[in-house]
């Protein structure tokens, strides 16, 4: 009888149907039941599942703490919808392939969409026992994988080649949770390798060993509730979009929806009303105040687009509850993120990749950008003085902004886009890059309109076309239509990131201001002169080193950055509208005259030696970086003085800001071909002989002042000559980069002749020899180019 029960025992243990393991395994119930067996290391999944479609999120828990790497605390890496099926003895992962689809009801043509495209296959569970209709997989090494890529992200960045090490890698238990609709994994991963780059080694405190935890989502499905929303260009949500074969041959093939929240009214006949779920943001409870408290407010501005589109309290921001953890998906979050340098800040979402059904939003704000902003504030007021009111307008002006941050990444998340002509329209939305405002009254800064404090016209567009409820199929067709009219009516444009990118629009940019960029250019720099003039001790607090002014002076120097880019989109410019067929909007036309030569007078009063020149007093109170403070190659201006700060690189960096963007050889051609459609308009020669006109004409002054101006004359030069040897360049734009080069070296050698000191000679006599190189060989030409502009982007960067 013994030795009958121990075979009996023995058959158990070979059929799978009883695990010793099992009896001290931490059971989860939930969405799918799992358990983790710590003496056998073992995560077990059981899967009753077959062939439903689940969405698998994957994301990184912790973070490496690098700008550069991009590798942040709760960066979204991956959403995939997939399903578990039988093959043999195994079960498979599989994510069918929503890029392209059949939507008909013939079964036969959605198969043979479906047969034509290829599917993946994730990952082969071995089943290891079978019980009732359900599967138990190990499930261990599934998640124990770089599913964030993080390796893959240090081998692209050149940081070394690094790989799991699972010795060193284990289950997080306490981020491990199981609830009805999602199941949520996280591990703790470590990553071994030789560092080849600086950034890893800046961050780790041993760079050979990199420990994150990385977490896996499986979540159910929304239901079919949902309706998802065409896409329109002219307002300029995200958007979710597939091919389907079997549309008619004479429709387009491409369906795109737009991403949204979920949103319904509790009385859809009633104009507003309380919605049935209202949208809920949480905000992370590791933010300091009086920080949190700013975001909140700023985010919660959102709530007025919503009660404009009928809505009532629909948006609502929050602390998020103790205990909850960042990753769930049942939480919209903005969280705070660490880093060691600073760096953007983002709005992402997890959407259903079926229908753009946005089901979590997810804001990272960077922590170090309101530093930023304090420092920009403090070098506008130099608030260490007498007037101690200063100290506060530079703090509420960081507040500020971080209101404005906090609206608009939530804004990302909401599926809205940027909106960068927003500026020359008066602040109409957030979701615009704002540059903070300074407006000089009574000769003084004055920071209290720096930012807006309220959500945008533009704004409630978005909402209103978004998210407004209609009875029916036809009512959303007419009232979203109704929508972009009645914003085209009112004069209100929408222009988004691949406008403000291309360089050519005069009124889509990042971080500027004003109606017009030209006048806006003009003021700005009156804003920064006054800055400038009272720059000095006040700058920074007692018992900082004086070395800590040339930091706070990066900024302030090169305040009008931004503005020369949205300046120099005037020249050579092309205003135009995402206009469609029978809409009644403009559809393009070249930019004036009067604005171009406008924008070029503008540009080119920034290289004036006046402009560039620091004052005398204070070049004596900014000596090299005091011990234990360094130099930083993003931050600070890069030099050619050694540790000493040096004003002509300054001079030489903000100029070819300007220079080298007249000399674009997109624009240059822009330039030729506007002027030979209509010769009123201003061509390449015209724009060339205003930049020589502003250096190489010039007298040469004795002093401080004269060699400003030799770095304007080299800087011009050299761009030429980057134009006329540019792969890049037209045939036209290279020969009349080449031939103002001619002009130049005819000037320099009559100047060269007439020159009364050592000094004017060389410069002159340099750049005759510089060009006749360049004449013979300029394929071998080697560019004198500025150092490195330091960081700018973002403001509150980055």
């Amino acid at each position: 009888m013994k030795n009958t029960l121990y075979v009996l025992f023995g058959l158990i243990l070979l059929t799978g149907l009883y695990y010793p393991q099992n009896l001290s395994a931490k059971e989860y119930s939930g969405f799918f039941n799992f358990s983790y067996s710590e003496k056998e290391d073992k995560l077990i999944i059981e899967v009753d599942k077959l062939d439903t479609e689940f969405l698998y999120v994957s994301s990184l828990a912790s973070g490496v703490g690098s700008n550069d790497l991009g590798l942040d605390r709760g960066r979204l890496a991956g959403k995939k919808i997939v399903k578990f099926i039988k093959a043999g003895n195994k079960l498979l992962l599989i994510q069918p392939n929503y890029g392209y689809r059949g939507e008909s009801d013939n079964p036969d043509e959605k198969k043979a969409v479906d047969d034509a495209f290829a599917t993946s296959v994730l990952w082969g569970f071995k089943i290891e026992k079978e019980e009732n209709g359900k599967y138990f997989i190990d499930a261990s090494d599934f998640f124990l994988q770089d599913v964030a890529g993080l390796a893959v992200s240090l081998k692209r960045m050149k940081e070394g080649n690094y790989k799991v090490d699972k010795s060193r890698s284990a289950f997080y238990l306490p981020n491990t949770k199981n609830f009805p609709k999602n199941s949520e994994i996280e591990v703790m991963l470590t990553f071994t390798g030789e560092p080849t780059g600086r950034y890893t080694r800046t961050v780790t405190p041993t760079p050979e060993a990199i420990t994150v935890r990385q977490h896996h989502s499986f979540i159910e499905l929304p239901d079919d509730n949902y309706k998802p929303r065409a896409y329109d260009p002219r307002v300029g949500f995200f958007h979710t979009s597939y091919m389907d074969y079997t549309t008619a041959f004479d429709e387009n093939l491409t369906k795109r929806f737009i991403n949204r929240h979920r949103l319904q009214k509790k009385n859809p006949n009633a104009k507003m009303s309380e919605a049935v779920e209202p949208i809920v943001y949480y905000v992370d409870r590791g933010m300091p105040e009086p920080i949190k408290s700013a975001v909140i407010e700023g985010a919660s501005w959102w709530n007025q687009a919503f009660e404009a589109a009928g809505f009532k309290d629909a948006f609502i921001v929050k602390e998020m509850p103790e205990g909850a953890d960042m990753l769930d998906i049942r939480y919209n979050v903005i969280q705070w993120v660490h880093r060691s340098t600073r760096g953007w800040s983002y709005g992402a979402s997890v959407a259903d990749p079926r229908t753009g059904e946005i089901l979590k939003g997810h804001v990272t704000l960077g922590s170090l950008r309101i530093r930023q902003d304090f420092m920009i504030a403090q070098g506008l007021l130099s608030p260490y003085g007498k007037d101690k009111k200063a100290i506060e307008e530079a703090r509420e002006m960081s507040l500020a902004r971080i209101r404005q941050l906090a609206v608009h990444e939530v804004g990302h998340t909401l599926g809205l886009a940027h909106a960068y002509s927003s500026s020359a329209e008066g602040r109409t939305s957030v979701m615009d890059y704002p540059q903070p405002l300074v407006k000089i009254k009574d000769g003084k800064l004055d920071l209290s309109d720096a930012y807006d404090d309220k959500i945008g016209d533009w704004d409630k567009v978005f909402i209103d076309f978004g998210y407004r409820e209609y009875k029916d199929e036809k009512s959303e067709e007419e009232g979203m239509e109704n929508v972009i009219q009645g914003y085209l009516k009112k004069g209100m444009t929408f222009l988004s990131d691949a406008t403000s990118a291309g360089g050519a629009h005069p009124h889509a940019s990042q971080w500027d201001n004003g109606k017009n960029a030209y006048d806006e250019l003009t003021r700005m720099m009156k804003v920064r002169e006054i800055a400038i003039s009272n720059f000095g001790e006040n700058t920074i607090p007692e018992g900082a080193p004086y070395s800590n002014l040339e930091n706070v002076l990066v900024p302030i120097y090169f305040y009008p950055r931004y503005q020369i880019t949205a300046s120099l989109k005037v020249v050579g410019g092309l205003d135009y509208r995402y206009a469609l067929k029978g809409d009644g909007q403009m559809i393009s036309e070249m930019v004036s005259q009067e604005e171009q030569e406008k924008a070029v007078d503008a540009l080119l009063s920034v290289i004036k030696p006046e402009s560039l020149q620091l004052p005398e007093e204070l070049l004596q109170i900014m000596p090299p970086k005091a011990m234990g403070y360094y130099r930083s190659p993003n931050e600070n201006i890069q030099t050619k003085t050694g540790p000493t700060f040096d004003p002509l690189s300054a001079a030489a960096q903000l100029s070819d800001m300007v220079i080298s963007g007249l000399t674009d050889p997109e624009r240059a051609q822009r330039l030729i071909e506007y002027h030979s459609r209509d010769s009123k308009l201003p061509g390449l020669n015209y724009v060339i002989d205003k930049m020589i006109a502003e250096s190489w004409n010039k007298e040469i002054e004795d002093g401080y002042t004269g060699e400003i101006q030799k770095v304007v004359d080299n800087v011009v030069l050299t761009n030429l000559m980057k134009l006329a040897a540019s792969d890049k360049a037209s045939t036209e734009a290279k020969a009349m980069g080449w031939y103002k080069i001619q002009e130049i070296k005819d000037l320099a050698e009559g100047k060269y002749t007439s020159a009364k000191t050592p000094e004017a000679k060389a410069h002159y006599g340099y750049a005759v020899q510089q060009i006749e190189q360049f004449n013979l060989y300029p394929e071998k030409f080697k560019q004198i180019t500025p150092k490195p502009v330091p960081q700018g982007a973002p403001i509150g960067m980055d």
